[in-house]
């Protein structure tokens, strides 16, 4: 195990370099450089958890490591990239209302609201500068998830917004909550994103939300036809 110092002082780098690849993430246009940012931000909260436990010696910080390595680093940004390949769509270059340089303005502002804001909320709770710094760099993380969703267009690029906004949950509860609830709220996150991702790849979502619903009520209503036509016939027969 290494000293408790050097585990913080590689903490902090380790915090760093997250919110780093969060700012990459709502700048980002390119799609597997998007997943790519994503997995690697994702390998960054497994190192800080593993971190953390080489000073702790805390299970659930070592279960919530090997979580964060099989959803996160290995199974979701597969299936994404195989997304990617299939709807054959290498860049989301169109935004909502905001800029990609607009974004960069709005994520530092967001990071100095964020630690203003907590400046005396989280004094109060009598947490060392590392449990501080992580939580403000987990809330401000989910607000990049958020404004990531707000500002892309396409379906897939908001969901890796989603998914950094639950890298941000995860960033702040490392720090803060309790961490077996946190497991299990993870696990459920992390099996509803694979269940959407798997409803992507079977009907296509290469498009934005708009057509995407057009898409959908089209293979309902297809479905309701069919339907219908199998009980006249079956009506038919008798």
């Amino acid at each position: 195990m290494i000293s408790a110092a050097l585990a913080y002082s590689i903490t902090q780098a380790l915090l760093v370099l997250v919110l780093i690849t969060g700012a990459f993430i709502v700048t980002r246009k390119d799609l597997l450089s998007l997943v790519s940012t994503y997995q690697m931000q994702s390998l960054l909260l497994a190192g800080i958890a593993l971190t953390l436990y080489s000073v702790e010696e805390s299970p659930m910080l070592l279960s919530l490591a090997a979580l964060t390595l099989i959803s996160k680093v290995l199974v979701i940004p597969y299936i994404i990239k195989k997304i990617q390949k299939q709807i054959n769509i290498p860049r989301d270059v169109e935004f909502h209302y905001i800029s990609p340089i607009a974004s960069i303005f709005i994520t530092i502002f967001l990071i100095l609201i964020v630690y203003g804001a907590f400046t005396n909320i989280l004094k109060d709770l009598a947490l060392s500068s590392l449990f501080y710094l992580g939580a403000v760099f987990g809330i401000s993380l989910t607000l990049m998830g958020m404004l990531i969703t707000f500002s892309r267009k396409k379906v897939i690029t908001k969901i890796i917004g989603y998914l950094t906004m639950e890298n941000g949950v995860l960033l702040f509860s490392l720090f803060i909550t309790e961490l077996p609830f946190i497991i299990e709220v993870l696990i459920l996150v992390d099996l509803f994103m694979i269940v959407l991702l798997a409803t992507i790849l079977a009907i296509g979502m290469d498009s934005s939300i708009e057509a995407f619903q057009e898409r959908f009520q089209h293979l309902h209503i297809e479905d309701l036809q069919e339907k219908l036509h199998l009980h006249r016939k079956h009506g038919g027969a008798n």
